[in-house]
């Protein structure tokens, strides 16, 4: 996990269910998820729910229930502000970038119950709705008053060693590209090998 700012929900026995990261990422990019479901027990069962098709259904009864999208949207500015909150409290500056922009498909669909459990656990029940129905959905897999932490956590397990996110990944691909344009600008332009 990286560029984390603090763990705002753990285990009864201490380990992190939830991590929340810098809106910035140290690399400079802008990150719009703050919490990150770290519990593999969790994160687990709430993988089996979102391949049960669960979300479309919660994202279709946004769009019937308006008490429901309501209470859904006050989630989406609950992220926002817990996200400034995090923002300050690891010294950055605004990140202009994805203001307005919460995460998990907030606040009109569900893209990624791990993120609304994840906030779910951050801040308590009811600030996320569909956050928290996902968290009792998955109470005979994990509970966050139950430790599941025997054998979920790999700690003989390397260290890695240097980020390879995807977000890394794909922007040094990107200044390979260029440093290989900068070099042969002639195969670049024509289309040729060099």
């Amino acid at each position: 996990m990286r560029d984390v700012v603090e763990i705002p929900a753990r285990c009864t026995c201490g380990n992190p269910l939830v991590a929340a990261t810098a809106p910035r990422l140290s690399n400079g990019i802008p990150f719009p998820t703050t919490f990150y479901l770290t519990h593999p027990a969790a994160t687990a069962a709430v993988s089996r729910l979102e391949a049960s098709g669960l979300m479309a259904q919660m994202s279709e009864r946004l769009t019937t229930d308006t008490q429901l999208a309501q209470a859904y949207r006050g989630a989406h500015e609950n992220y926002l502000s817990e996200r400034e909150r995090i923002r300050a409290l690891a010294g950055l500056e605004p990140v202009w970038e994805i203001e307005g922009i919460s995460a998990g498909g907030m606040p009109d669909r569900v893209k990624c119950l791990h993120v609304l459990v994840g906030h779910s656990l951050a801040v308590g029940p009811g600030i996320n709705p569909l956050g928290d129905e996902a968290l009792e959905l998955i109470t005979e897999e994990f509970s966050p008053q139950v430790c599941s932490c025997a054998g979920s956590w790999d700690h003989d397990a390397d260290v890695p060693q240097r980020d390879l996110s995807r977000h890394v990944r794909r922007r040094n691909q990107g200044f390979a590209r260029q440093d290989d344009a900068a070099q042969d600008p002639v195969s670049q332009d024509t289309g040729e090998t060099a």
